[in-house]
C-alpha cells in the first residue's frame, strides 16, 4: 500500500510540505474533500495512513460534513493505521476521543510562530524547534488516554499521541513560505485579534525558525511510518 489518504478543507488547500515528503518517500496521495462532497473510504484497507490537515471552520461547526469526518476517525484508529490530525484535524481528533475544542479563556488567539516546550514523553521525537506556525482561535483538550507531547504559553495541548501511531498537532509543520503569502493576504483581517502577529513577523520569523522545523517534521514522519514503500526504480 502506497497511497495515503489527504482530507483537506477547501477547494484551494494543499497539503503542502507534508504531501511533498510524502511522494519523497514513494507514497502516492489520494486527496479527498468531504467538504466538497467527496466520500471517505469505509476501510483503510488500500491506504497505508491518513493525515487531516486544517481549516476555517471549527470542529464544533453543525455542518454534517464535519460530524461525519470526526466519526470518520474511528476507522484509521480502530484499524491501527498511522493517522495524522493537523490544526482542525487535531482537534477534530480530541473530539472523536471525547476531548474538548473552545476558545482560550481569554481570548488570545496564535497566529504566527509562538514557542513550543516538548513535554518528558515528548522528547522521544525531538529535538523539537523552538518556535512553530500556528493559525488558530480555538485550542483542544487532552483526551483522556492520550500522551501529552508539547505545550506553549498560550495553549497547552500543542501535540498528542494516542495508542502508537495516532497524533495530534495543534500547530503547522506543513506550511510552506508561499503558503503563508497567501495565508497573509486572505486571513489579514485576523492580525488584529489578540496576540495575533502581523504578517511581517510571520515571514521574518520563517527565516528563523523553517529550518529546524523542516529538520523535524522529516525526522517525525520517518517515525510515525516507518520504512518507506518499495518503489520501482
Amino acid at each position: 500500500m502506497r497511497d495515503v489518504l489527504i482530507i483537506l478543507h477547501s477547494e484551494a488547500s494543499t497539503p503542502g510540505r507534508v504531501g511533498r515528503m510524502l511522494q519523497e518517500k514513494g507514497y502516492r496521495l489520494d486527496i479527498r474533500r468531504p467538504c466538497l462532497g467527496e466520500d471517505l473510504p469505509r476501510s483503510m484497507s488500500h491506504h497505508a495512513a491518513a493525515v487531516i490537515f486544517g481549516g476555517p471552520m471549527s470542529a464544533n461547526d453543525s455542518d454534517d460534513w464535519i460530524r461525519s469526518e470526526i466519526d470518520w476517525i474511528g476507522v484509521p484508529l480502530k484499524e491501527r493505521k498511522p493517522f495524522l490530525g493537523i490544526c482542525l484535524g487535531a482537534q477534530m481528533l480530541s473530539k472523536h476521543l471525547g476531548g474538548m475544542v473552545a476558545p482560550h479563556a481569554e481570548g488570545l488567539v496564535e497566529i504566527g510562530y509562538y514557542p513550543l516546550t516538548p513535554t518528558p514523553e515528548g522528547h522521544a521525537l525531538g529535538p523539537w524547534p523552538d518556535q512553530v506556525y500556528h493559525w488558530h482561535r480555538e485550542g483542544l483538550s487532552l483526551p483522556r488516554g492520550a500522551s501529552h507531547l508539547a505545550s506553549s504559553p498560550f495553549f497547552e495541548t500543542q501535540a498528542f499521541r494516542c495508542e502508537a501511531n495516532a497524533f495530534g498537532l495543534q500547530f503547522h509543520p506543513e506550511v510552506t513560505r508561499l503558503t503563508m503569502h497567501r495565508w497573509g493576504v486572505l486571513g489579514a483581517h485576523r492580525f488584529v485579534l489578540p496576540n495575533a502577529q502581523d504578517s511581517r513577523a510571520h515571514l521574518e520569523a520563517n527565516l528563523l525558525h523553517d529550518g529546524a522545523v523542516k529538520d523535524w517534521l522529516a525526522r517525525f514522519l520517518a517515525q510515525w511510518l516507518g520504512p518507506p514503500p518499495n518503489v520501482p526504480g
